[in-house]
């Protein structure tokens, strides 16, 4: 029973990755705007992100080549492929390198050297924070890397790390923008954050900053992290925030074209015609991944009777890293509810999936993972107490003994993650 119910969460889960697919989105945005090229000089394609060679070969295929300048593409090392007519560079993501910063630089460069008449066409998905490393003047590569290694394993939500990048960032928080200027941008952009708010994706680099730097600082500080941060990085912080918000001119536009709610909703279809009764737990599941492992377990518990069900939610949690194990966040919250569900029994069949829609979660080759009543009794066999692995952060050598690892390899898309829990 357990295994059926496994197969059809990874399947749901896969319908809810293929609703995101960002070839299809960039067509259909291209679509509705056919016909403005020809207004404009030349174009220049620039694309950052885990789906950005999918993007960028949707757009190849569609604009009159004669137009194309120029077209470059920076993603991460497990995207890469060759394309005709397009630049490829890989980077290093979610922690960024120097190849990130040299594809910053070459963006910067497209943007700083379009004409008035040109378009400058922007394709960001997620992970283009990450890809796109440009230092503020006076903060090294280094620095900035330490200093994003400090927030992702703070705990903090991706909207409160994005803050404090766009003031570390050349390009984030509207940067791009104002180097496109005066020529005209055409931002389309795949979502994977709460709300889907233009301005925190990737860290905006396209969509002016209203946040006060200021906020930035104070994020540093709430997180007990002034004393951990580089010198050069606190410093700039307190610059920026005596400084007032730079104004200018916006010349870009900026279209949504995909998103973690419509992936969400595909997965719910998809296990409504498989005859399961859905539940959106949460449109946007959010903090630690303690916590959201017990709220599926509570919706588990109280879940009607009698009738298959599915409970399902999207977001980005995150995890508070102590110890030295390998995984990420889905893992780890499927590995915690697995272990819930073992002091705490259901009283019926079940399965749940964790997952991250581009197929890597963390610095892993998972997705994430999928449990069952079984797999903490795989783990175990293997002779090590799966609290041993929690207090690690080692939940995926844990789900590698228990079998419990989604593998998907490279999705070339990122809409956040997908969770799914099957009760029979």
């Amino acid at each position: 029973m357990t295994g059926a119910l496994a197969a059809d969460a990874l399947e749901f889960f896969r319908h809810g990755v293929a609703a995101a697919d960002p070839h299809d989105a960039v067509m259909h945005a291209l679509e509705v705007h056919d016909g403005e090229w020809s207004g404009h000089g030349k174009i220049h394609l620039v694309a950052a992100g885990k789906a950005a060679l999918p993007m960028a070969e949707a757009a190849l295929s569609f604009l009159p080549a004669t137009k194309i300048a120029s077209a470059f593409a920076v993603t991460n090392y497990e995207n890469v492929r060759e394309l005709p007519g397009l630049s490829v560079m890989g980077a290093s993501h979610p922690l960024p390198d120097e190849n990130g910063a040299t594809a910053a630089k070459a963006i910067e460069d497209v943007a700083i050297r379009a004409g008035a008449s040109d378009l400058v066409l922007c394709l960001i998905s997620g992970g283009a924070s990450a890809l796109l490393p440009a230092p503020a003047d006076g903060i090294t590569l280094a620095e900035k890397t330490l200093a994003n290694d400090l927030l992702l394993k703070s705990g903090a939500d991706i909207v409160a790390m994005n803050t404090v990048r766009k003031v570390l960032s050349r390009l984030k928080g509207g940067g791009l923008a104002r180097k496109i200027a005066p020529a005209q941008g055409l931002a389309l952009i795949l979502s994977d954050v709460p709300g889907d708010d233009l301005a925190i994706i990737a860290s905006g680099p396209t969509v002016a900053n209203n946040t006060p730097a200021a906020r930035a600082l104070a994020i540093v500080r709430s997180l007990g992290l002034e004393g951990a941060m580089p010198e050069t990085v606190m410093a700039h912080l307190k610059k920026r925030a005596g400084e007032p918000t730079e104004e200018f001119v916006q010349t870009t536009e900026n279209i949504l074209v995909g998103s973690n709610r419509i992936s969400l909703h595909a997965t719910a279809n998809s296990a409504a015609r498989g005859g399961y009764e859905t539940v959106i737990l949460s449109e946007w599941l959010e903090g630690d991944v303690a916590d959201a492992a017990k709220a599926f377990w509570k919706a588990a518990d109280t879940a009607e009777a009698g009738k298959p069900v599915a409970i399902l939610s999207g977001g980005e949690t995150s995890v508070h890293v102590t110890g030295g194990g390998k995984g990420g966040r889905n893992q780890e919250m499927a590995l915690r509810f697995a272990a819930l569900c073992r002091d705490r029994p259901l009283a019926r069949d079940w399965a749940f999936l964790s997952g991250g829609t581009d197929g890597r979660d963390g610095p892993t080759d998972a997705a994430g993972g999928l449990v069952t009543p079984e797999t903490l009794g795989a783990i175990e066999a293997a002779g090590k107490p799966v609290e041993e692995f929690l207090a690690d952060n080692d939940a995926y050598h844990a789900l590698y003994a228990g079998d419990g690892l989604v593998m998907t390899g490279a999705t070339g898309t990122n809409v956040a993650d997908l969770q799914v829990l099957l009760l029979r």
